[in-house]
């Protein structure tokens, strides 16, 4: 099972990418700008959620840490969807 530190990072990169398509993202249709939106308001969402798993004890938290890395693992993929798409346009 992952570790909150390597939560951590997902999330820092997660929050990076946004960033860095948020500077490309006018360029592609209108569907992957949906796509991103929708992905970077989750991001924020995730960020918020992680500060206090951080925080929490092993036991605790353990559910909510698996819960956010599947949470994460999806924006990933979506983040790779949106990519694809600017890519192709």
């Amino acid at each position: 099972m992952p570790t909150r530190d390597q939560l951590g990072e997902l999330v820092a990169s997660l929050q990076q990418e946004r960033d860095e398509l948020r500077l490309r993202i006018h360029l592609a249709g209108m569907e992957a700008r949906d796509e991103y939106e929708r992905l970077s308001g989750k991001v924020g969402q995730l960020g918020e959620q992680f500060e206090p798993v951080r925080d929490a004890t092993e036991e605790a938290a353990g559910n909510v840490f698996a819960a956010l890395m599947l949470a994460a693992g999806e924006m990933k993929s979506g983040f790779e969807r949106v990519r694809r798409a600017i890519k192709d346009s």
